[in-house]
């Protein structure tokens, strides 16, 4: 059945109406964490040692949740995993339309949900340092073991590529 240039339209609507929703979230955390710290003495600073673990921390948080077969459930009301065009490996796509679109398009996106992955560090930084620390530095390290073994296979292929460009 075909969707109407009216539905099409709508749905649209729905799908913004949803991601200004969404950042009206975010924002209205980042106020009420803001508007909490607006009469202590101390400001928050974040230590460039903290911030170099919540970056990998992030980094690994948002890819386990976009690509991760672990987040499958989680994801799975809103997205859907397909072969990719290459046959190379699966692209996690959002499904459907409006809200469920909205979100899954979020959910499938690891800068995107990163995003609010790295909010939820700094407040818990914050917050609740020590189990915060704790939880980044088991998403950092998992991060950093992911972007080394990213490097190994890149260098691989690329070697590889290079022994069959010098045989022929």
């Amino acid at each position: 059945m075909a969707i109407t240039k009216a539905q099409e339209q709508e749905q649209e609507q729905r799908e913004r109406l949803t991601y200004m929703t969404l950042v009206g979230l975010f924002l209205g955390v980042l106020g009420l964490f803001l508007g909490r710290e607006r009469g202590r003495k101390q400001d928050f600073a974040i230590d460039p040692r903290d911030l170099a673990l919540l970056g990998l921390a992030t980094y690994r948080a948002g890819r386990v949740v976009a690509y991760d077969r672990v987040a499958e459930p989680f994801r799975a009301p809103v997205t859907e995993t397909v072969p990719d065009e290459f046959d190379a490996g699966e692209n996690v796509v959002a499904e459907g339309v409006g809200v469920r679109k909205a979100i899954g398009e979020l959910v499938s996106c690891p800068t995107c949900v990163g995003t609010w992955v790295a909010a939820g560090l700094v407040y818990g930084l914050h917050l609740a340092p020590g189990p915060t620390r704790l939880f980044a530095a088991i998403l950092g390290v998992s991060g950093l073991a992911e972007i080394v073994d990213d490097a190994a296979e890149a260098l691989s292929w690329s070697a590889q590529a290079a022994r069959k460009h010098s045989a022929s």
